[in-house]
């Protein structure tokens, strides 16, 4: 496990684009934290270093998006799901796959069928540190 400390939110999205560096397709990221904790910079920094050149914002209320540069970013917020399992069959997979790199917000509502369907490349804990200092444990 590596543990970071960043004091920025530029600093907390180039950590998310280090990590993009070593994805490949296929690959899911599980980023975990309190609201406000800096989840949806960190999805940003990494989706910018994949290719990505519009805005990358929080699905919480759309539950998903996707954005397209070199490679297709799936971007998933499961705040507002209790359990996966009581929405549509399928619903990951209209996310998740072999051709797309995925990063899933509050991946607890789904953890059984992310295990099941992606290979979960990096798993992400981010924590308020005081100020816009953030730990982040990358394992």
């Amino acid at each position: 496990m590596r543990r970071v400390q960043t004091s920025t939110a530029a600093e907390t999205e180039a950590l998310g684009a280090e990590v993009a560096e070593g994805l490949d397709l296929g690959d899911v990221v599980l980023v975990e934290g309190e609201m406000g904790a800096g989840k949806t910079t960190f999805v940003r920094g990494a989706s910018r270093a994949l290719g990505v050149q519009g805005p990358v914002t929080s699905p919480t209320f759309t539950v998903g998006q996707r954005y397209h540069g070199q490679v297709t970013v799936a971007h998933l917020d499961l705040f507002r799901i209790e359990q996966l399992d009581a929405e549509e069959p399928g619903f990951l997979v209209d996310y998740l796959g072999p051709d797309v790199i995925g990063f899933v917000e509050w991946p607890a509502a789904g953890s059984e069928e992310l295990l099941a369907l992606a290979r979960i490349a990096v798993r992400v804990r981010i924590e308020h540190a005081g100020e816009d200092k953030r730990i982040v444990e990358i394992e």
